[in-house]
């Protein structure tokens, strides 16, 4: 479910500086030429659309769940408005360069899915917004953004879930069909955003970022369950996480990371063609990368202390690290902090 748009709080005092690159607009303002929303809507617009790996969010009793679910906002990697969390999340770090705007669509639950088919009845009462319906409503923007960050697709690999017997001895098949499936849904969805940026006058960059590295995740949540072994009061849902998500059993884990990889390659190679076909569109940048799922989740303190699952803060921290650090190129060819 999208979140209000965020801006700088501190905006109109950075932009009132003459040295700021929209001071021209900020006199307009002043002088009367343009309103506040025109002038909110000169700054840099960055978006987000992911899942609950981009939330602060954790499994728990059932109706707390979905209260969360609903309700968890501005308390993760990508923004982050309590200056006293500790995470270094992206919205803090570009503020040390740009006031901006940011539009969070992420919604816990959601997959890469096709948009013909119905959300299921769960996933409606849990209030989430697949992959398609978040671009929906980024697309009914009156502002479009200028960052868009592209973060999805971890419910995907749950490849066991309404597995037959037959193929949870033998998944490569179905692990074949469900990433070139995943690849199909993600570029009909993609390119319905590429669409849309081409034809806008301002520049836009896109970033797709790989799955988080499940290998080494899993190294951490081995942990958990080891000190929950020792400590029956740790992680006290750590068990429930299973019912969510039957790929996080041991027994299923390794095809998991198997899958995520071959996920990954998609995405990368969606990226790849796609670059090609827009080489010449000097308004429009599409980028994949993998620094999310080169970021190293192994400890256990990343994970959050209740389910296991989710990050904890410092997990948050070590994304928004990630995360920011993949930017550089996406922000240097929208002119923003250089």
């Amino acid at each position: 479910m999208k979140s209000a748009p965020v801006v700088s709080a501190n905006f109109f005092e950075r932009i009132a500086q003459p040295t700021s690159r929209f001071h021209s607009d900020y006199l307009a303002y002043r002088r009367g030429r343009i309103t506040r929303a025109g002038l909110i809507a000169r700054l840099p617009h960055i978006a987000m659309i992911g899942d609950s790996v981009c939330m602060d969010f954790h499994i728990s009793g059932a109706a707390n769940t979905f209260w969360r679910a609903r309700t968890c906002r501005g308390k993760n990697w990508f923004l982050d408005v309590d200056p006293t969390s500790g995470i270094q999340s992206v919205s803090k770090q570009l503020e040390a360069l740009t006031p901006f705007v940011v539009m969070e669509y992420a919604g816990v639950g959601a997959m890469v899915d096709d948009e013909r088919e119905r959300e299921s009845f769960f996933r409606r009462i849990l209030g989430t917004h697949n992959f398609s319906r978040q671009i929906r409503h980024l697309l009914a923007e009156r502002r479009f953004p200028d960052l868009i960050l592209l973060a999805i697709g971890h419910n995907n690999v749950d490849w066991a879930w309404h597995c037959p017997a037959n193929e949870l001895e033998q998944p490569e098949e179905r692990l074949r069909e469900q990433s070139q499936r995943f690849r199909a849904n993600f570029e009909q969805q993609l390119r319905r955003l590429v669409e849309r940026a081409c034809v806008q006058r301002h520049r836009v960059a896109v970033i797709v970022y790989g799955l988080v590295n499940f290998e080494a995740y899993f190294k951490g949540r081995e942990l958990a369950e080891q000190l929950r072994t020792s400590d029956s009061a740790l992680y006290p849902h750590l068990e429930t996480t299973y019912k969510y998500f039957t790929s996080f059993r041991p027994q299923h884990r390794h095809n998991l990371v198997r899958l995520a990889t071959m996920i990954n390659e998609e995405l990368r190679a969606t990226v790849s063609a796609l670059d090609c076909e827009l080489a010449h569109d000097p308004v429009l940048q599409v980028r994949y990368s993998d620094a999310l799922a080169r970021a190293d989740l192994s400890r256990v303190e990343l994970l959050h202390a209740v389910d296991g699952w989710h990050p904890s803060p410092k997990g948050h921290n070590v994304l928004g690290q990630a995360a920011f650090s993949a930017l550089a190129p996406s922000l240097e060819f929208l002119g923003i902090g250089t």
